[in-house]
């Protein structure tokens, strides 16, 4: 018997099993792209002028190629800076949860090992994973081509863009591989490929932000540190222009030696245990763990950790652009003004700066919350109500962890943007004072979308996890750094909370929008706790 003998049973046992859930991703991020295609296609026939100057906005704005890059103007182009990003990161993250589901995860659970006991070789759930991931990025480079295909874009350009998106799940589906082996649990192994996926935007945010403009400002040529991202390769394939294919054999070739090595260490470990074992407790817990709020601060630490990394990181980087920005001319400033309400250019720039900062937050606080979720399904809920801690301390301890978190997150942003602009520019202690004051604004917004997974997850526990991320992406869709561009009506805009953030320090802070979001999320959030008290629990058979 070979290594991996029963490959082909287990292929089709991953398929079974996944027979709901990878077509829902495959077919929502289909959905989602084919729709904002045709939108965006809608609008610029009708004002067909504007392509070109939104274009030059996108390419001359070292803010927005954060996003992506985008190259001549065409519609395709345009949306996919649009997009990409989103659905970069949403083909990573489907991967790495699919190759983990049907490793890590059946390891933990104890499914492994009674499929061990059959004809089962060593590699077998490992590769057959792999396998099932490779093909639902393929049918995912399918499928987000023909949407664009069926939205008006050129058959050419739509396929080069689906195979855009695909080749970042493809990617990390041997970034999973690797983490499935190193980590001694599914949600170690999940965070190690979180994390380098966050390492992997800043690479390419990066290159883009650094690259240099073309004279007629409809291109970009990225810097160097975008060629060490996935996302940075699907982005170099430049859709809709240049149409470059080899990116995906790069992709290719780096995930064949991530799943050898992924190979190689499963030979360096016992079934059950990761290469990095799990790193033992003090003899004597903190006192700390006595109280819930304890208990998750304990196991989340690790992740705010790293969310704080980051955000110095992306701080550090927007701030030390500010004197670029001060110096900006032509179609990009529009941009700017218009969303300061004035001719305040650096007061915009720092505004767009902050609410991008403000959703990345609001995703940390979402995941957080989907914890209870977690806590629920697997069952760990279960003995710590068992004690003298009730459902609503429970669902408490989330909420004040997620506020807490949040809170700490936008002011190391906010704080590290100051020190570096004020480097740039002069004036650190009043920049800082301005920019503390826009971070803590947004702080309503990102509660109004805690809230609602809060409620979602207490009302509807079974598809809490779907619809809240649903929910994420319409609140970020439809908000003001993509609404506006997208033609979208007022009232639709207005059905996200980032909407109604003031947009400081452009503009004077309004406290009455923060007061409605602060009343929203109170109202939002006491509906989820007393469903919460009137619902049974969802717990494991």
């Amino acid at each position: 018997m070979s290594g991996f003998t029963g490959t082909v049973r287990l292929v089709r046992l991953a398929l079974r099993r996944d027979r709901i859930v990878l077509p829902a991703w495959i077919l929502g991020m289909a959905a989602f792209l084919a729709a904002t295609t045709a939108l965006f296609d809608d609008n610029y026939m009708t004002h067909p002028e504007l392509l070109g100057p939104d274009t030059q906005i996108v390419v001359e704005n070292p803010g927005m190629r954060v996003l992506g890059l985008v190259t001549g103007a065409s519609i395709g182009g345009y949306t996919l800076h649009r997009d990409a990003l989103t659905l970069a990161v949403l083909a990573a993250m489907m991967s790495v949860l699919a190759v983990v589901r049907h490793t890590r995860q059946a390891e933990e659970l104890g499914r492994q090992e009674m499929l061990a006991a059959g004809v089962v070789g060593r590699y077998a759930s490992l590769t057959a994973a792999v396998v099932v991931t490779l093909a639902a990025n393929a049918v995912l480079a399918l499928m987000l081509g023909l949407a664009m295909a069926v939205a008006g874009q050129a058959l050419a350009g739509s396929l080069a863009g689906g195979a855009s998106i695909a080749v970042v799940g493809v990617a990390f589906t041997g970034v999973a591989a690797v983490t499935s082996q190193l980590a001694s649990t599914a949600r170690s192994a999940i965070g190690f490929a979180g994390a380098a996926l966050g390492v992997s935007f800043m690479f390419a945010a990066l290159g883009n932000m650094l690259g240099t403009v073309d004279s007629a400002a409809l291109r970009v040529s990225s810097a160097w540190p975008a060629w060490l991202s996935p996302i940075g390769w699907g982005q170099q394939m430049r859709p809709f222009a240049d149409n470059l294919w080899w990116p995906v054999a790069l992709g290719a070739i780096v995930t064949g030696m991530l799943f050898g090595l992924a190979l190689v260490l499963i030979d360096r470990r016992d079934v059950g245990r990761g290469i990095w074992p799990e790193r033992r407790g003090a003899a004597h817990a903190s006192p700390a763990l006595l109280s819930p709020f304890g208990l998750v601060w304990r196991l989340q630490r690790g992740v705010l950790l790293g969310w704080t990394v980051g955000m110095l990181g992306f701080g550090l980087i927007f701030g030390a652009l500010s004197d670029r920005i001060e110096g900006l001319e032509g179609a990009a400033t529009e941009w700017y003004e218009t969303f300061g309400g004035g001719v305040d250019l650096l007061g915009a720039y720092w505004a767009s700066m902050m609410q991008i900062a403000g959703m990345a937050v609001a995703i940390y606080v979402v995941t957080l919350l989907l914890r209870l979720r977690h806590d629920e399904a697997q069952g760990t809920v279960e003995p710590l109500l068992g004690t003298a801690v009730s459902r609503l301390r429970w669902l408490g301890a989330y909420a004040v962890n997620a506020l807490v978190g949040a809170t700490a997150l936008m002011l190391v942003y906010a704080t590290a943007m100051s020190v570096a602009g004020g480097q740039a520019l002069g004036g650190t202690a009043s920049l800082l004072r301005d920019l503390v004051g826009a971070a803590l604004v947004q702080l309503p917004a990102i509660g109004v979308l805690g809230a609602a997974v809060v409620t979602v997850v207490m009302v509807l526990p079974r598809w809490s996890v779907g619809l809240s991320w649903l929910l994420v992406v319409f609140c970020v869709s439809v908000g003001p750094m993509f609404g506006p561009s997208m033609g979208l009506p007022a009232w639709l805009s207005d059905l996200s909370p980032f909407s109604h953030v003031p947009n400081a320090p452009a503009v004077a802070i309004s406290y009455g929008p923060i007061l409605g979001l602060a009343v929203t999320s109170v109202v939002l959030g006491v509906a989820g706790a007393l469903a919460l008290r009137h619902r049974d629990l969802s717990l494991p058979a």
